[in-house]
């Protein structure tokens, strides 16, 4: 039996009930930490799920952020600081990584309330997760209230990136599933991965070869 949800439908639900279905819509996201700190250099992390890849020459990233109506650490460090990172969750600390949610008082270190290290590196002016296995630093390039919502667009360039040598691959591809990176569906449900496979470059009239994971 299929069900069937109409606008009118949709916006008759429950506030949450609503939220869970919508987030759920778009299927498996990315999980990431943001690391920020603020002027005096108190460290700030927060999980999100809307982080995408807008191009890679140069390379920049987009994530998107809740309206600023409340207090958004994040968005308020970011902006003050012009740095920020972005740190994938792995099968080990996605429990700790969820909590970040939660809002602690302005001030207080997500870091320390959750149990998480704070990985300072040179040149990087935001801190990295420590036990996140493959993490990157973006310079803030722009931000932009999207009219319709009132959500933000960041979008950064990423200026570094950490990550196990093995893991990146001849051809520049990262074997993100060995390294344990989760995804979210929902808003509250983490999810290991299964790769399936590498397929070759799409062409017209020419099927799809299998690619081993070194793009050969």
């Amino acid at each position: 039996m299929i069900k069937q949800l109409n606008r009118e439908d949709i916006a008759s639900m429950q506030e949450r009930e609503r939220a869970r279905l919508i987030n759920s819509l778009s299927g498996f996201k990315s999980a990431n930490l943001v690391g920020t700190q603020d002027a005096q250099g108190n460290p700030n992390l927060a999980i999100v799920s809307s982080v995408f890849h807008i191009g890679a020459n140069p390379p920049l990233i987009g994530m998107i952020i809740r309206p600023d109506t409340v207090p958004r650490d994040t968005l308020s460090n970011l902006k003050a600081t012009g740095f920020y990172t972005l740190n994938h969750v792995n099968a080990d600390i996605w429990q700790q990584a969820h909590q970040t949610s939660a809002r602690y008082a302005p001030g207080v270190s997500e870091f320390a309330q959750v149990g998480l290290e704070v990985q300072q590196v040179a040149g990087v002016a935001a801190p990295y997760v420590a036990q996140s296995q493959l993490k990157f630093a973006l310079a803030l390039r722009e931000v932009q209230e999207l009219e319709i919502n009132g959500t933000i667009l960041v979008i950064g360039e990423v200026m570094d990136i950490q990550l196990p040598q093995q893991s990146i691959k001849a051809d520049g591809y990262i074997d993100i599933e060995s390294l344990n990176t989760v995804a979210i569906s929902g808003l509250d449900s983490y999810h290991k991965t299964q790769r399936l496979g590498r397929l070759s470059y799409a062409k017209p009239e020419k099927p799809p070869r299998a690619l081993s994971l070194d793009g050969e």
